[in-house]
């Protein structure tokens, strides 16, 4: 079996990080809700992954940039992409929502208003790319 790395469309990028409040709600409500980290099926996760990532003994190398490392990995729903600095993206199928969830160690916690902001926070919106930042 071959492993191709599939780049997908950024159309395809999971939508908002933060779950919708009630209009109206009380404000104590709101702000408990605000601070909660995102969970349950709506939730985005993206952790950013410095080491190479290997997935069955083949390194994965970014098909834009030939970068081997420093990834963001970006959860959503059981998807998990692959993102590099150059702000090239895949679907990578190989990466289950368990295996996602055995490599993240203690999450950030950050939560970002929406994906295109906290990719561009983390550095990786294509501002650095060609670059590995540890």
């Amino acid at each position: 079996m071959t492993h191709v790395l599939r780049t997908t469309d950024h159309d395809v990028e999971p939508t908002s990080v933060l779950p919708a409040v009630p209009a109206g709600s009380d404000p104590l409500a709101q702000l408990q809700s605000e601070t909660q980290p995102p969970s349950g099926p709506g939730a985005t996760r993206c952790p950013s992954h410095p080491p190479e990532l290997s997935l069955r003994g083949i390194p994965v190398m970014c098909s834009a940039c030939r970068a081997r490392r420093d990834w963001l990995l970006i959860n959503h729903g059981c998807n998990v992409w692959v993102r590099c600095r150059c702000s090239n993206q895949w679907l990578e199928p190989e990466i289950s929502r368990a295996d996602f969830d055995a490599m993240i160690a203690i999450p950030d916690g950050t939560t970002y208003p929406s994906i295109e902001q906290g990719l561009a926070a983390l550095g990786f919106d294509g501002a650095f790319a060609g670059t590995y930042l540890d």
